[in-house]
Formats: C-alpha cells, structure tokens, sequence
C-alpha cells in the first residue's frame, strides 16, 4: 500500500470555554478517519519538550533531531531554493518595521508590497570577505546565507522576538574567534541594511499607501548545513512533499524527497488547500509515499484567533480530506498535527497532538477526531521519531527484525 502523511501544523490545541477548535468545529470527514481508523496522541519529539516545526518534522520524518539539528537558518536556505555549501552559515531572517530604534513590528505588517525589490537590493553584499546571499520568502520572511572562511554558527540572534525593543546586536556563544567573527558580520550586515532600507523609495511608496515600512531586517536560527541521510535510503521509498512554507520544503529537500508546488498555496488561512488536495490525488500516482503540510491552523493558533482556527480546521476537513479519500485508493492516511499551539498560549507547547490512521489498521472505539477522544484510542501515546516505522509497517514495507 502507499502512505499519505498529512500534517495540520500547530492543530492541537487546548479548551477554551470548555472545547478545542477541534471539538468545536464540524468535521465529518476527520471524524471518518478516526472512526474508521486507529487513533491516539503523540509526542512529536518526546514528552515534555517543546517542539519546533523543524525539529518535530524531522522526528516525524524518522530522524533524531538531537543529533541531527543544526539549526533552523539552513533549512529556511534550503526551502528557498538556495544550496549551501560546506562551512556555509544559514540564517532565518524577517522584514521588520523599526522607528526611533525600536521595533514596532517584527512581520512589516505581513505586508508583502515592494518586499521583493528590497530584497534584490540587498542581495549580494560582501562584507570582510563573506559574501552574503540574501532571498525573499513567502510572506515577510526571507533567508540569508554566509559564504566565506572562518565562519561559526554559534553567535546570538538579532532578533529579540518582542515589539518596542531595539535590533539586539549578535554576540558570539563560545570563546572561538570564528564565532565572534561572525557575530561581527552580521552586527555589520543588520547596520548597512538598516541605512539602505530605511530611505529606500519602497518603503516611502509603503508608507504613502499607510503600510508600515519594511527597514529592517531581524535574524535568527543560525546554523550549519546539517548532514542528513536520504529518506529513500533511510525508509527504501521515494517521497514527495506539498508545501508552501520554505522551512517544511527545505527540510523535505535535505532529505531527498521531492517538492511539488502548487498555484496559490502561501501558507496563510487563505492558501489554496483545494489546490494541495488535488495535486496529493496526483502525486499518490506516482510516489510510494507523500507529505501534505498545511501551515494555516498554526498562523490562526499564532494570532489567538479561536474562531479563524475552527474555521480553517473546517477548510481542511471540506477541501483537502473529503476530496483526497474520495479519490485515493490502496493508501494509508496518517491524519496529525507537528505540535500543539493553543490559542491561549499563542506559542508552541508540548501538549501531545491528535493521531489518525486510517487504511489496513485494527480499528478501535474512537468515532471522533479531537484530542480527547484520540487519546482513548488504542495506538495510546506514541513518539514522534516511530511513526514512519508505524506507518511503513502497516504498509507492508518494513523489515523482519531477526529470523
């Protein structure tokens, strides 16, 4: 059988007036799955720990992120499309609005206009002899990559994560003259940047049309091209990943799997998930296993937004799971979340998330998909880091262990 891997990224939530988004919201095609499937919570990492989006993919994904993590930076490089090389230093960056100083928002409003230009203008500084690679990704976000000799990953971000605080300047994290090196580069690249964005004619057209100006840039997540084994050596079959969020693609492409890109998808409770539905029908066509990432649940879960939440967990039952299991056959469908992000909390937490698994399974007494009635499933509470042995198994493609 072939095997389907959807993630909701951030679905698991907590109660808020008694109920999750989850229980809230109406999802006939969910609830299909769990009750004609097996079900249970999982750790994506391990229990207790907070996972990021990165490190539990790669659980998920089979590998332990604790020898294999080198940082988020590289894997946002590696989604946008760049290649890194060894002693490259890849860094996750956001387009932020500064006044006086002080970061008035660390997104420029999630406001894309002029970004890319920005972005091209920026490009391609050198600066003490490294030369900096800089590109725009979906949204505000953008990657940055340090190409030059003597370079460490092990230096503090600038981006201090909270609003009405001055950019940080980076410091090195050990005594290596690498590592102060390279906080120097980029204290040095945040201050050119700074002074070419801040009269750029962009951001004077933003700020004309009342958008906030994008004059800054905050970094963060740096970090070493990491050395990953391919998944098809790793798992013996050839994967394909759907996804509009550089961060998931990049991963996907450090391990070898396939991205497939589709029209309109941008990560943002808008995108185009009936676009990503019909291109998992068609990828089922021709690869042994595939990845569908939707991004939306988390972006609502960022916000504190309950009600954006529920309706998008409602997007994803009608748009994305109705058409793919009217129109798949021969596969078992993982249904899950990376982590959890409770709208109360509005940050990743280490709650365990809701599991489905629906094809050739023993099914169980779960006619519900939501967190509590998963956790009553007979799959119990798994890690992350076994599901695709779980899932491979149920495919018929694992291995004998012993005679």
């Amino acid at each position: 059988m072939k095997s389907l891997l959807i993630i909701c990224d951030g679905m698991g939530d907590r109660l808020t007036s008694g109920k999750t988004p989850l229980e809230a919201a109406s999802t006939p095609w969910m609830d299909k799955i769990a009750k004609e499937g097996i079900n249970g919570i999982m750790d994506s990492v391990r229990t207790g720990t907070r996972p990021g989006s990165d490190t539990a993919h790669l659980s998920l994904f089979g590998y332990n992120p604790f020898k294999v993590y080198t940082g988020r930076g590289p894997l946002e490089a590696a989604g946008a499309g760049l290649t890194l090389k060894t002693g490259d230093v890849g860094i996750r960056c956001n387009f932020a609005s500064v006044k006086d100083k002080k970061i008035v928002d660390r997104r420029a409003g999630r406001e894309e206009y002029g970004l890319q230009e920005l972005a091209n203008d920026i490009d391609g500084i050198e600066i003490d002899g490294v030369k900096t690679i800089f590109k725009k990704c979906p949204g505000h976000r953008g990657a940055l990559v340090l190409r030059g000799t003597n370079l460490s990953s092990e230096v503090t971000d600038s981006d201090p994560e909270e609003i009405n605080v001055g950019i940080r300047k980076s410091v090195p994290l050990d005594d290596s003259e690498e590592a102060k090196f390279t906080s120097g580069i980029i204290n040095k690249f945040t201050k050119i940047t700074t002074e070419i964005l801040e009269d750029h004619r962009i951001n004077e057209e933003r700020e004309k049309l009342g958008k906030l100006p994008a004059n800054a840039i905050l970094m963060r997540g740096s970090g070493i091209k990491p050395e990953i084994e391919r998944f098809e050596m790793r798992h013996g079959v050839k994967g394909a990943c759907i996804s509009a969020t550089d961060l998931i693609k990049g991963i996907c492409r450090l391990v070898g799997m396939d991205v497939i890109d589709v029209e309109g998808t941008t990560g943002h409770v808008d995108s185009n998930i009936k676009g990503k539905a019909l291109a998992t029908i068609d990828a089922l066509k021709s690869y042994e296993f595939v990845f569908l990432h939707i991004k939306g649940t988390d972006e609502a879960s960022h916000d504190g937004d309950f009600e954006a939440k529920k309706m998008m967990i409602e997007r994803i039952d009608k748009e994305v799971i109705r058409p793919i299991l009217e129109n798949i056959e021969n596969t078992n469908v993982v249904l899950t979340a990376d982590h959890s992000t409770p709208v109360s909390v509005r940050e990743h937490t280490a709650d365990p998330v809701p599991i489905a698994i629906y094809g050739d399974v023993r099914t169980d007494l779960v006619d519900k998909y939501t967190e509590r009635d998963c956790a009553r499933g007979d799959l119990n509470r798994i890690c992350g880091r076994y599901l695709m042995d779980i899932l491979f198994d149920l495919s018929n493609k694992a291995k004998l262990f012993g005679a």
